[in-house]
């Protein structure tokens, strides 16, 4: 019995560890729900969102999760009416759906604010200011009082049907907010510009290293070792 125990008690460890550092990083993502002294999303068009995906509010965020298994994560950020100058600070919200940026004095939004923001689909901003990444970035663009609405990201890769032409060859591209994408290397492929084939050649490039590694503290154990005089 006492050997079962013993054995369960680094699995509880790992088990603590595990959910406290997950609490720690949710506080940190939930920060950016509280940039705005009112936590009411009712009637909202976020509010609204979030009912409909059966999310969860918390602040000015609601949270929902894609599978039940899987922790939340903001969906959508309500920012509406408050008081906003300009618009940085928003990664923790950057798997958001929907965003909510109306009501505010912004007067402009750089294109890099919502980079990484893959998975953003609708962004509601003042009428004056121009949509992440421009009209070309997203599906429908359209002003209706006092507000700009930006909907359907689009997918800088795919805008012909094929590969983005800023990719080098022999990798795939892969979008990376509006107007950004980014390329990574196709299997078999790495360095410069994708360029090298085959794997990356770890021994090739470590085996030397650690082989200078070793030598060098031979000789300097050896060297140190004369300067001790014997008791």
């Amino acid at each position: 019995m006492k050997a079962g125990c013993n054995q369960l008690k680094p699995v509880v460890l790992v088990l603590i560890v595990k959910l406290c550092f997950c609490a720690s990083y949710q506080l940190k993502e939930l920060q950016v729900c509280e940039l705005c002294s009112d936590a009411a999303l009712n009637g909202s068009a976020v509010g609204r969102f979030c009912s409909l995906t059966a999310g969860r509010v918390e602040g000015r965020c609601c949270l929902g999760r894609d599978n039940t298994s899987d922790p939340e994560r903001i969906t959508g950020l309500d920012l509406s009416n408050c008081s906003l100058t300009h618009v940085d600070g928003l990664l923790k919200a950057s798997r958001a759906i929907m965003i909510d940026l109306s009501l505010n004095p912004i007067v402009n939004i750089s294109n890099a604010a919502f980079q990484g923001f893959i998975e953003l689909n609708f962004i509601i901003l003042p009428e004056h200011v121009h949509c992440p990444g421009g009209n070309t970035s997203w599906k429908k663009v359209e002003v209706k009082g006092e507000n700009r609405l930006c909907n359907g990201q689009i997918d800088m890769c795919n805008q012909t049907g094929q590969l983005s032409i800023n990719c080098p060859e022999h990798s795939l591209c892969a979008p990376y907010g509006p107007s950004f994408f980014e390329c990574s290397c196709a299997d078999d492929f790495h360095g410069y510009k994708c360029l090298r084939k085959g794997g990356f050649p770890a021994l090739l490039v470590f085996g030397p290293l650690g082989a200078l590694t070793v030598v060098t503290s031979l000789l300097l154990w050896v060297t140190q070792r004369r300067k001790v005089k014997p008791l």
